[in-house]
C-alpha cells in the first residue's frame, strides 16, 4: 500500500514551527534559572525530538540530522550528564533559527542552504567529541580533532560519552510484532524501518503465519511482525527511539547479536530495507524473499566533511526571524465546533419550517411567516458570530516572539532591558494577526535602540539602569488596543522638528503642535539617529509602520514626555471581514461609513461656517473647527444638495483630527461584509472596499483616515496654494 507523504508535509511544518516556538520559550525560561527545571529541559527535549521523528519520516534528511545531534546534546542534559551552560541555551537559540529557515526552505521548495546551521553543527559535535563534564580547553587543534571523530558518532546515535566503541559497529536481532489496530492510530510500521536504515545497515524479514484467511481478513488491522538485523554503532537506547511512538501498542525486543564480523548477508530468506515492505492491505506480497543485497549505510558523516554547496539563502523577516508563510489551519477549541454544529442544526429546523409554509401559503399563515423569518436572522446572526470567533486567536501569538528578540537586542546594544506582557489572551482576528507582526517588531527595536538609555545614563538620570518595555494590548468597543511603552528618554519634539524642517519636510513658517512633530517620525526618510546601526538610522522602517496598520484600517497615536518615556497606541479593527456602518446617501449613490469613527451627525447651521482660501470650509463644532469634505465633489456625482445651508453632516474622527462629510441622507446602520476593491477593479483615493447590500446594489466603503489625511494636507498649505 503506497501513501503519498506529501499531503502530510504542511502538518509537519505547522507543528515543526510550533515545537520550535515551546523550544525557545523554555530555553528562555532555562536562561533566566540559577538551577534549570527539568520540566523544561524535557519540554526542550521532546520538541527536538518530535522534529527529528517527523523529518525523518517524511524524508527530509539535513533536519533529521542536525536534530539527532542536538536530542543526543539534550538527552545528556536531561540526565544530568551535562551541564547547560548560558553558552549552550545561546547556540540552541540559534539551532531554533537555523531550523525555521530550513523549514522556510522546505516550504517554499527551494534548497536547503546549509550556512547557518554548518557552524553549529560543528560546534554542538566539538561538544559532544568530549566527556560531559570533562575539561572543554585545550588547543583548538585538538578540538577539531575530536570534533572530527565525534562526526560518526553522533549521527549514528552515541551515548555523547568517550570514545566510540572499541569492536566497532554491533549487530543487533530485533523481534517487533506490533498490535493488530497499530494501523488505526496512524503508525505505519515502514516509517520506522526508514528510521531504523539512518542508523545502519538493515534487514527486514516479514513473518505472515498469523494472516487468517481471506474472509476473515481485516484491512485496516495489521497481522504481520517482523524480525530486523540491524548493523550500527548506535547504543539499544538509540535503537528503542525508533520505537518510541508504538511502544503501547507492540511486543518488541531487541538484543545484540555478534560485532560487525558477523555479515548480515549469511542470513537466509531476508528483504531488503529499501523493498516496499508489506502490510495488511497486501497480503499477496508477504512471501518471505531471496536474501539481501548489501545497503550503505547513511552518509551523514561524509556530509560533514565536505564543503556545501552555495544554496540560495532563506528568506529572513524584517525582525530577523526566518520567513513562515502565513499557516494554512487553525486550531480550533471542540466548543467552537460544538456551538457551529447546534446553530446549524438551528438553521435546518427553520429551513424546514419556511419550506413547510411556503407550501399552499396563505394570509393565516403571515404571522408563522414573520416568526420564521425572525428566527432565521437570529440565527444566522449568531452562526455568523461563531464563524467569526473561529478565526480569532490569542494576541500571544504574535507577543511570543518578543522575550527572544528583546534577550538579542539587549546583548547587542549593551542595555538592560526588561519586557512585560500584558493583555496576551485578547482574542484578535488571523488575518490582522499575521500582518501586525512586522509593524510590531519595528516599533519594539525602535523602543529599544531610540527610547531606553544605556545603563549608566538611567543611573545618572536617578532611574533604575534595567529599562522597562511594556507590551499591551485590550480591546475597546469594536477594536483592538495594542500600546508599546517604554520607560527611556521620551521623544525631544524640537529635535525632530528640527530635523523634519532640514529635509525640507516641513516648513520653516510651519507651527505644528506636538501630536503633529510625533507623527513626523513616520514621514519617508525621517530619522533623528546620529549614526546608522543595523537596528536603526537609515529612516526606513516607520513609514512603512504606518502604511501597513492603514491597510489594516487602524491608526496610531503617540504619547511622549521627555525624561520619563513614550507610548505607541496602534488602534486595529477585530477583523477585516465584516464591519459595522452607518449607510449614507449621495444623490443616487449608497456609501458606508465606519461606526466606530463616527463622533455625531448634525443638520449645518449657516452661522457656524466658515470659507477659509484654498476652498476650504469648516464648521465650528465646540472648541473645533471641522474641515468640510462634501461627498459629491470629492466623486464627481451628483448630489441633492450642493448648498451647506440645511445640509447633513456626519462627524467623523480618526488620527487624532476630525472632519465633516456633506450628504443628502442617512439611512440605516448594519453590518457589512468588506470585499477589497483593490483586488476585484483597482485602489481608488478615498475608498477602502466595497460590499453587496441586501437588494443587489454594491455600496463603497470610504476610507476615512485618508479622507483625513487629504483635508489635512490642504489645511497645511500656504494660502492661495489649491491641490493640484
Amino acid at each position: 500500500m503506497s501513501i503519498d507523504l506529501q499531503q502530510f508535509h504542511q502538518v509537519f511544518f505547522e507543528e515543526s514551527y510550533e515545537g520550535l516556538d515551546a523550544m525557545e520559550q523554555a530555553l528562555l525560561a532555562v536562561s533566566d534559572q540559577e538551577e534549570a527545571d527539568p520540566e523544561l529541559i524535557n519540554t526542550i527535549f521532546r520538541s527536538a525530538h518530535s522534529i527529528k521523528g517527523g523529518s525523518a519520516t517524511l524524508g527530509f534528511p539535513e533536519i533529521a540530522s542536525f536534530t539527532h545531534v542536538l536530542e543526543t546534546l539534550l538527552d545528556e542534559v536531561r540526565e544530568g550528564k551535562r551541564e547547560l551552560t548560558p553558552e549552550g541555551v545561546e547556540l540552541f537559540l540559534q539551532s531554533c533559527d537555523a531550523m525555521r529557515g530550513m523549514i522556510a526552505c522546505l516550504e517554499s521548495n527551494t534548497p536547503i542552504d546549509t550556512n547557518e546551521s554548518k557552524p553549529l553543527l560543528d560546534s554542538f559535535e566539538a561538544m559532544l567529541a568530549n566527556a560531559p563534564g570533562a575539561d572543554q580547553g585545550g588547543a583548538p587543534e585538538e578540538g577539531i580533532a575530536k570534533a572530527e571523530d565525534a562526526v560518526a558518532q553522533t549521527f549514528f546515535g552515541s551515548d555523547g560519552g568517550g570514545e566510540p566503541p572499541e569492536d566497532g559497529p554491533r549487530q543487533w536481532k530485533i523481534i517487533f510484532k506490533p498490535e493488530p489496530q497499530i494501523l488505526l492510530t496512524g503508525n505505519e510500521p515502514i516509517r520506522i524501518f526508514r528510521e531504523l536504515e539512518g542508523l545502519g545497515e538493515l534487514s527486514v524479514t516479514a513473518k505472515t503465519d498469523e494472516i487468517p484467511e481471506f474472509q476473515q481478513l481485516t484491512l485496516d488491522e495489521c497481522f504481520i511482525s517482523w524480525e530486523i538485523l540491524l548493523t550500527t554503532e548506535s547504543d539499544k537506547e538509540e535503537i528503542e527511539s525508533a520505537f518510541d511512538w508504538v511502544l503501547d501498542e507492540c511486543e518488541l525486543s531487541i538484543e545484540e547479536v555478534s560485532s560487525a564480523s558477523a555479515s548480515v548477508s549469511e542470513n537466509a530468506e531476508q528483504a531488503p530495507a529499501s523493498a516496499p515492505v508489506p502490510t495488511s492491505a497486501e497480503p499477496e506480497n508477504t512471501a518471505e524473499s531471496a536474501p539481501a543485497p548489501e545497503t550503505k549505510p547513511a552518509p551523514a558523516p561524509e556530509a560533514t566533511a565536505k564543503p556545501a554547496p552555495a544554496k540560495k539563502p532563506a528568506a529572513k523577516t524584517s525582525g530577523g526571524e526566518s520567513a513562515q508563510s502565513g499557516a494554512t489551519s487553525i486550531r480550533v477549541g471542540i466548543d467552537k465546533v460544538d456551538n457551529l454544529i447546534n446553530l446549524v442544526g438551528e438553521l435546518v429546523i427553520t429551513q424546514s419550517m419556511l419550506s413547510e409554509l411556503g407550501n399552499n401559503f396563505d394570509l393565516e399563515k403571515l404571522e408563522r411567516l414573520s416568526h420564521g423569518l425572525e428566527q432565521l436572522k437570529q440565527n444566522t446572526r449568531e452562526l455568523q458570530e461563531n464563524v467569526m470567533r473561529i478565526r480569532m486567536l490569542p494576541i500571544s501569538f504574535a507577543f511570543n516572539r518578543f522575550p527572544r528578540m528583546i534577550r538579542d537586542l539587549s546583548n547587542k546594544t549593551g542595555k538592560k532591558v526588561e519586557l512585560v506582557l500584558m493583555g496576551e489572551h485578547t482574542e484578535l482576528d488571523k488575518t490582522v494577526m499575521e500582518q501586525i507582526g512586522d509593524p510590531l517588531v519595528h516599533l519594539v527595536r525602535n523602543a529599544v535602540d531610540h527610547g531606553l538609555e544605556m545603563p549608566d545614563d538611567r543611573v545618572a538620570a536617578g532611574k533604575d539602569e534595567t529599562g522597562k518595555i511594556v507590551l499591551a494590548a485590550e480591546h475597546k468597543g469594536g477594536n483592538i488596543v495594542i500600546e508599546i511603552s517604554d520607560d527611556g528618554r521620551g521623544m525631544d519634539a524640537e529635535k525632530i522638528l528640527g530635523k523634519a524642517r532640514e529635509k525640507g519636510i516641513v516648513s520653516a513658517e510651519q507651527e505644528l503642535s506636538d501630536q503633529e512633530i510625533y507623527e513626523l517620525i513616520f514621514e519617508p526618510g525621517f530619522s533623528t539617529a546620529a549614526e546608522v546601526s543595523d537596528l536603526s538610522g537609515r529612516g526606513v522602517g516607520m513609514d512603512v509602520v504606518r502604511r501597513n496598520i492603514k491597510s489594516l484600517g487602524g491608526r496610531i497615536e503617540i504619547e511622549s514626555e521627555m525624561g520619563k518615556g513614550s507610548c505607541i497606541r496602534v488602534h486595529l479593527p477585530l477583523t477585516l471581514a465584516i464591519l459595522d456602518g452607518q449607510l449614507v446617501r449621495v444623490g443616487n449613490e449608497v456609501f458606508i461609513v465606519p461606526l466606530v469613527a463616527i463622533v455625531e451627525s448634525l443638520q449645518i447651521k449657516p452661522d457656524l461656517v466658515n470659507r477659509v482660501s484654498g476652498n476650504m470650509e469648516l464648521y465650528r463644532l465646540r472648541e473645533d473647527n471641522v474641515p468640510i469634505i462634501p461627498i459629491y465633489r470629492e466623486f464627481n456625482i451628483n448630489a441633492d444638495n450642493t448648498d451647506l445651508d440645511n445640509a447633513l453632516l456626519v462627524v467623523v474622527e480618526g488620527e487624532g483630527s476630525k472632519i465633516g462629510l456633506l450628504v443628502d441622507d442617512l439611512l440605516a446602520q448594519q453590518q457589512v461584509v468588506i470585499k477589497s476593491l483593490e483586488s476585484n477593479y483597482r485602489r481608488v483615493d478615498g475608498i477602502s472596499g466595497a460590499t453587496i447590500l441586501g437588494d443587489g446594489s454594491v455600496a463603497l466603503i470610504l476610507d476615512i483616515p485618508g479622507l483625513i489625511s487629504s483635508a489635512s494636507q490642504n489645511r497645511r498649505r500656504p494660502q492661495g496654494v489649491r491641490a493640484a
